[in-house]
């Protein structure tokens, strides 16, 4: 594809290009190859970059222009959702399952067959969790895990990866108590990188991607350290 840029693992994350020169056509692919390495994944995503890719193809790295995103206070709770959250058959909990949450959302969905999380992808969102960078939000009913959500979070952003559920409001319970858990930790964005109708629904919104960018060189700032959030769910 002309204009695409090709990295080589030896050149170190330094060599993802600038977001802007993405192409148009596909919207928003930036480059192929590189690693996925904890220190690319991270200087990705300071950037506005995410690798997405499936098996097969080389590493594909995005910025697509618009973005997706959900502001905490924009979470839009839909009548049947607010009487879910109210029955509490559902209890959430944060990295007790991280790797679990990842192996549901990388399984193939009832619409196909097809995945770009990747065994290699999955390896390195689970790496970087050991390390304090990835964590998950997990439903349970009862001893069973039924819906989840996964993502990066540095500094004041939490960047979404993927959801799954497989139960009534599962997944959409998983993001409710997330964003609940996100903005005491003063979180003030959450990336869903393209649009869906599922977290449109939720109330996510579109911004260009100038601004979404500027954004996150004011809110990508060490804040506190990489580490569990099990506990400090817990004591909600």
């Amino acid at each position: 594809m002309s204009g695409l840029r090709w990295l080589q693992q030896s050149e170190g994350p330094q060599a993802l290009p600038n977001p802007t020169s993405a192409l148009r056509d596909p919207n928003g692919l930036l480059a192929a190859g590189g690693s996925l390495e904890p220190e690319w994944l991270l200087e990705a995503y300071r950037n506005g970059i995410f690798p997405w890719y499936e098996q097969g193809q080389p590493i594909l790295w995005w910025c697509p222009d618009p973005r997706a995103v959900l502001w905490p206070d924009d979470l839009r709770i839909s009548r049947s959702l607010r009487r879910s959250l109210r029955r509490r058959a559902y209890r959430v909990t944060a990295d007790r399952a991280f790797a679990a949450v990842v192996d549901a959302c990388s399984a193939p969905r009832r619409y196909t067959d097809a995945t770009w999380i990747t065994p290699d992808m999955a390896a390195a969102y689970k790496h970087l969790h050991a390390l304090g960078w990835a964590h998950s939000f997990e439903t349970w009913r009862g001893d069973e895990l039924v819906g989840g959500i996964y993502g990066v979070a540095i500094g004041r952003v939490f960047f979404g990866e993927s959801m799954f559920s497989r139960a009534t409001d599962a997944s959409k319970v998983a993001l409710a108590k997330a964003m609940d858990f996100l903005r005491a930790r003063d979180c003030a964005l959450l990336d869903c990188q393209v649009p869906s109708s599922h977290m449109t629904s939720m109330g996510a919104s579109l911004l260009r991607r100038e601004h979404f960018l500027r954004l996150l060189g004011e809110l990508c700032v060490p804040r506190g350290t990489p580490g569990s959030w099990s506990d400090a769910m817990d004591a909600r």
